[in-house]
Order: C-alpha cells, then structure tokens, then sequence
C-alpha cells in the first residue's frame, strides 16, 4: 500500500503560487493545486475549502512576509524622517520577482467577485496607511507612499521593466519631494451652498 505523502500548509501554498506562475489565476483551483503538490484533492480541502480560501491564505502568508521585511528595514531606517515610509521606499528599490508579481495578478483578478479577497487587501492596505500616519509629516508621507505605489504598480502588473537607474532615480525623487514637502493641508474654498450669500 502506497503511502501517503505528508505536506505542510506552507507547501500547499508554495504548490498554489507555482500553479498561478504557471497557468495564471483562471486556471487556479484545488485540483491544480493538489496535482503540482502532488497530493490528494481531500489533502488540500482537509486545509483550504476553495480557491477563496487558498487565496485569502496566500495574502496572509505574503503580508506576514512584508511585515518581516518592513520590520526589518523599519530597523534600519531608524535615523531618517520617517522609518515606515523609508523601509518601504527602500523597499521600492528591489525588482519584484516573478513569484510576487504572479501573486499581486491573481489576488488582482479576484478582488473583483470575491468579497473577501477584497477586505483583506483593504486592511492590509490600511495598515500601511497607518504607518504614513505614525511619523513625522504624516500628510507628506502619505502623498510619497501613493507615488510610490503609483510607479511600481505597472512594473507589477508586468505593462513595463524600469531599469535599475530610473527605479533608484524615482525613488530618490521621491524621499526629496518628502522632505521638500510641507505638511500643511491646502486651504480648500468654501463651500457655497444654493440661497448661501458670500461675506
């Protein structure tokens, strides 16, 4: 009698990222899964009830990754103006690999019909949010992080390849129109309500 192959979650999940490199996320489903582990389809639902599921445990599993990172360069950028926002634009200088960016397109195309897909990403999201607050010009850091984010998605997204130089340049461009940037909001106009007279 053959034995039955033992795996760790973790290995399930590493199975899951080699499917969506190899067949893209609309192929992804518990049996693609369970035949690159080379396990039974009941082996994989035993721990993931769906592709929601194995989903969801691939964002928790790459948060806890980020989280590791962050903490890390959190460290090491303990003397700049804003440790979070500088780990992450440190960050930001390192070409995502083809693994991450597999991940970021399946999680991307599942964000659209699977609600819970979606608040995962939404709190993830807000904790980086969080962080911008947590530092010195708290309103500057944000606008530096959406920049950032703003010239690294299409890189994700695999729609274009900086080169080391331009990716170094951004992100320089981007820790001096931080420090360049007062944290003042911008006055808005008032409000002019139908019938309300201006003074």
């Amino acid at each position: 009698m053959a034995r039955t192959k033992r795996v760790t979650s973790n290995e399930i999940l590493d199975a899951v990222e080699r499917v969506v490199m190899k067949l893209g996320v609309s192929r992804l489903s518990i049996d693609a899964v369970a035949r690159e582990a080379g396990i039974s389809k009941s082996r994989v639902v035993y721990d993931y009830k769906s592709k929601n599921a194995l989903l969801e445990a691939l964002i928790d599993r790459q948060f806890q990754r980020d989280m590791e990172r962050n903490r890390a360069l959190v460290e090491e950028c303990a003397g700049t103006p804003h440790p979070e926002l500088f780990a992450r634009l440190r960050s930001g200088e390192n070409v995502p690999d083809d693994v991450e960016k597999a991940v970021a397109m399946a999680i991307t195309a599942s964000m659209s019909s699977e609600q819970s897909v979606r608040q995962k990403m939404k709190a993830w999201f807000g904790y980086d949010l969080a962080a911008m607050e947590s530092g010195a010009k708290p309103l500057a850091a944000r606008l530096a992080y959406f920049a950032m984010l703003g010239f690294g998605c299409p890189e994700w997204f695999g729609l274009v390849e900086w080169s080391e130089s331009d990716r170094l340049s951004f992100v320089r461009d981007i820790r001096t129109m931080y420090a360049c940037c007062p944290d003042e909001p911008a006055l808005s106009p008032p409000v002019q309500t139908k019938g309300s007279k201006q003074s």
